[in-house]
């Protein structure tokens, strides 16, 4: 894409209203733009930024059995008030048409998805299985701050499972997890797992993946030496006290931002849908369900929060807009014939042909935050050759023309 063609422009200054790295740096680059309090627009860099990122969360739940779908945002409110959602959360948004009938929208989908796939899985045999999707939910917040964090509109993906027994549920998790943690470590994020409440409806103990951020909401208890960790909130320990999983550390305290979540449903919803399964003997029974988050917009936020330094952002590749920032420094054919081998090649440029001075280009180039950027200049179209460097370098290198798409490769 050409620099010059994208209608959105950076900015010197963040907005007034914003206080955390993410949401200074998403606006000032253009990324994202505020509606509202909680609400962001999504511009065509963030909105490529976010397809990124749903697109790995996808391949991995894919690769476990998970099954794409869509459904509604806006939920008739008898289905809420069978689970006693309705009257039990306090963020669920709701509203009233000009009918009196009154609806819900989504904040989870719990109340959707289980008579959805209860209407086919009749029998032990159809079980266990796996549903997904990635779209758009709403909680009613009393105070939406941190950017991306923690807003009243955000991208989720939320799976639900459904399967014939506790253990078979357990198993389930385990796989899950893993599939978490390897989505988290392509976007170069180190997650902690830690133990916290059920939720509003669940006794039972849940799991929240944790990415530890200044700017997080979340005072977590962990250990340097192994992998436990724990929500303060629930926890029996108090920071400095020795890990009660290996003995061999103190358990430091923290700022974290929840980035996943897998709740233990159990049988709750299938009981108050009355909607269950027949096992092989005949009889009826509930199943036992999961529900499994990820904060799409979310993650990107905190992405941003984790990588960045004083001129901008600096993206991993699985997350960036594009892959190269191409700078021509003079308007002249050879930046043009690299920007078009490299669209040829497939590799992702944002070419920046702009009538504005090389310092202006470098700092753009740095506030965007793309993982490598290409200069031409008549310096360097002398020798046939163009600098490349990487966002998170401090030196560049000068590299021939011909061997620009290889280097990227």
């Amino acid at each position: 894409m050409k620099q010059s063609q994208l209608f959105t422009k950076t900015e010197r200054f963040a907005p007034k209203d914003e206080e955390t790295v993410n949401a200074k740096l998403l606006s000032r680059a253009g990324y994202v733009e505020k509606l509202m309090a909680g609400v962001y627009s999504y511009l065509p860099l963030g909105f490529k930024a976010l397809k990124k990122i749903e697109q790995v969360v996808r391949q991995e739940m894919n690769a476990i059995g998970g099954q794409e779908i869509l459904m509604p945002i806006m939920h008739p409110k008898e289905n809420w008030v069978a689970t006693g959602g309705w009257s039990g959360i306090d963020v669920l948004f709701k509203i009233k048409s000009r009918t009196e009938k009154e609806y819900a929208l989504g904040q989870s989908e719990e109340e959707v998805a289980t008579p959805l796939v209860m209407r086919w899985a009749r029998s032990d045999k159809d079980l266990p299985l796996a549903v997904y999707q990635i779209h758009w939910k709403f909680r009613d917040e009393l105070r939406a701050k941190s950017g991306l964090l923690r807003g009243r509109e955000f991208l989720m993906k939320d799976m639900y499972s459904f399967h014939a027994d506790q253990a078979d549920f357990d198993k389930f998790y385990e796989i899950v997890k893993q599939a978490y943690l390897k989505i988290f470590k392509r976007f170069g994020l180190t997650a902690k797992v830690t133990e916290a409440s059920g939720g509003s409806f669940s006794d039972k103990i849940s799991y929240e993946f944790m990415v530890l951020t200044d700017a997080g909401e979340d005072d977590i208890l962990y250990c340097d030496k192994c992998v436990f960790c724990v929500n303060r909130e629930i926890a029996k320990q108090k920071e400095g006290d020795p890990c009660p999983k290996c003995k061999s550390s103190k358990l430091s305290g923290a700022k974290a931002s929840e980035v996943g979540n897998v709740f233990d449903l159990g049988k709750k919803y299938g009981q108050d849908f009355n909607l269950g399964f027949t096992n092989k003997d005949g009889e009826k029974q509930y199943p036992v369900m999961g529900c499994y988050g990820i904060g799409i917009s979310r993650l990107l936020g905190v992405i941003v929060e984790k990588y960045h330094d004083d001129q901008g952002i600096v993206w991993p590749e699985a997350v960036a807009p594009f892959k190269v920032h191409l700078l021509s420094l003079n308007k002249n054919d050879q930046a043009e014939k690299i920007y078009r081998d490299l669209e040829k090649n497939q590799i992702e440029v944002l070419y920046d042909d702009r009538d504005l001075s090389p310092g202006e280009k470098f700092a753009d180039a740095d506030l965007i935050g793309l993982p490598y950027r290409l200069v031409v200049s008549d310096k360097s179209l002398k020798a046939g050759s163009v600098e490349i460097k990487k966002r998170n370098e401090y030196k560049g290198k000068i590299i021939k023309d011909k061997e620009i798409v290889k280097k990227l490769k």
